[in-house]
């Protein structure tokens, strides 16, 4: 990561839900230019682009490689909601282009891969194991107006499921035009949804079954 301030002016407290995410960026692996890259938040934010930030322990680990190649089949769906997808670890960009070079399971990520050796940005998302120097299996998603609205921490050892991650994806992406309404557990583009107000209290059930 790179920046002209300290952590604690640039991070001043811990990423919390519904409250907005400060700028910042990350060196970076691409594997569809083959090269390093920088993740730029600022820039993401002024493209109007959600950002989905998938944090896991290590490269060359094994949990981790069924988790990015999973993320990678859903890579496509999420891109076209309007996503930019990173996974993050405390790697350097270098273990991750050797790793993606040697891992099977990763030959069909295309989404960057950031580097966070000082753990400053996992911090600042409460994944970092001061034990360990790792990140937990973490996944946040913010909105174009650099919003966290979505957070999800996992144990080492228990892997993510990138359907949901999908899910909720198609769930923030159809309130945002639709601000009245609300999703029902197991929303799935298509279901239907909930209008919050006096006439509903008491009453999900007929709104769900009618």
């Amino acid at each position: 990561m790179s920046c002209d301030t300290n952590h604690e002016e640039l991070f001043p407290e811990f990423a919390k839900v519904g409250q907005p995410v400060p700028e910042f960026t990350l060196d970076a692996f691409d594997p569809t230019e083959g090269g390093f890259a920088k993740v730029d938040l600022g820039e993401l934010r002024k493209a109007g682009k959600w950002v989905v930030l998938f944090f896991y322990p290590a490269d060359f680990t094994f949990v981790c490689p069924t988790e990015l190649a999973d993320l990678a089949t859903k890579h496509e769906e999420l891109v076209k909601l309007g996503a930019e997808v990173i996974s993050v670890s405390t790697d350097t960009q270098f273990t991750h282009m050797a790793w993606k070079t040697d891992e099977r399971l990763l030959a069909d990520v295309k989404f960057k891969m950031g580097a966070d050796p000082t753990g400053e940005v996992s911090r600042f998302f409460d994944v970092w194991d001061y034990d360990t120097g790792l990140a937990l299996r973490g996944t946040f998603v913010i909105n174009p107006e650099g919003v966290l609205v979505s957070s999800e921490i996992n144990f080492y050892n228990v892997g993510r499921n990138a359907d949901e991650l999908t899910r909720k994806m198609e769930a923030n992406t159809y309130l945002v035009d639709h601000p009245a309404e609300v999703c029902p557990a197991k929303w799935t583009p298509g279901g239907k949804t909930l209008t919050p107000g006096e006439n509903l209290v008491g009453h999900v059930y007929e709104a769900l079954n009618d």
